[in-house]
């Protein structure tokens, strides 16, 4: 599943963290997903995730360097995974430190771990990021700073998924981008449920339109569902985006 959490910021007003993070974690629980990629998580979101959710670790760093500042970080249920390697890099031109890439707005980030399903050992590649929202330069070169990262870590080429906030609608050459490599999800699932959206901007009464938000993955993974939910209290969302949740299978 992968779930922009909408960073904590007080003009939220009403949909400010504190007045949604219970709904937040109480919606991840039910779902129940291995592997859980969040956006756009400050420090404070993200430990709040973890005293929620207490049979997940995580691995991440923020944007802003260590555990500073939003994280694109990914939260596993330590269950049923087993963490191989993990890894954060810098969507720029110098991945390995806190930098700015292109003409993007913030410095952006990616979080990657291998994971070995306890039962079976069968191993799978998890990548999880969040776009610029200005940079289409970025945005670009984001993907393909990427897909170049997986080409070089996968020299078995074990299964791999990248989720997250792409920023981009399905039309876009990012998306072209990835589809050289890698599948969109949707367009494997056997069943798909919910709203083609996934940015609502926490306004209940209007169309949700824009599908942003994406899980991508490699011929060895096979889709059986996708959903977008879009759960609602009292009129009101847990974020200004919709999670987006598969159930797939590893091909042995």
């Amino acid at each position: 599943m992968t779930y922009n959490v909408r960073l904590d910021i007080a003009s939220d007003g009403e949909n400010a963290w504190p007045n949604r993070k219970e709904f937040l974690g109480s919606q991840i629980l039910f779902l129940a997903p291995d592997v859980l990629g969040v956006q756009e998580a400050r420090p404070n979101q993200v430990n709040d995730l973890k005293n929620t959710l207490t049979a997940y670790k995580f691995i991440g760093k923020g944007r802003d360097g260590e555990q500073e500042g939003e994280h694109s970080g990914i939260f596993y249920n330590s269950n049923r995974l087993e963490l191989i390697e993990e890894h954060t890099f810098w969507l720029s031109e110098t991945p390995e430190k806190v930098s700015k890439g292109w003409d993007a707005a913030y410095p952006r980030v990616c979080t990657y771990g291998l994971f070995a399903l306890k039962e079976s050992q069968q191993k799978v590649w998890v990548f999880n990021t969040h776009f610029d929202h200005v940079g289409a330069v970025a945005q670009q070169k984001g993907m393909k700073l990427i897909l170049e990262k997986i080409k070089t870590v996968n020299i078995k080429n074990l299964p791999v998924i990248i989720m997250g906030d792409f920023n981009v609608e399905p039309n876009s050459e990012v998306i072209t981008e990835a589809k050289t490599v890698l599948s969109d999800a949707k367009e494997k699932a056997t069943v798909v449920f919910g709203p083609e959206g996934t940015f609502n901007g926490f306004k209940y009464n209007e169309p949700v339109t824009r599908r942003i938000d994406y899980i991508m993955v490699s011929d060895a993974v096979v889709v059986e569902k996708y959903a977008t939910f879009s759960s609602a209290i009292d009129f009101k969302f847990p974020s200004d985006h919709f999670p987006v949740f598969v159930q797939v299978r590893i091909k042995p």
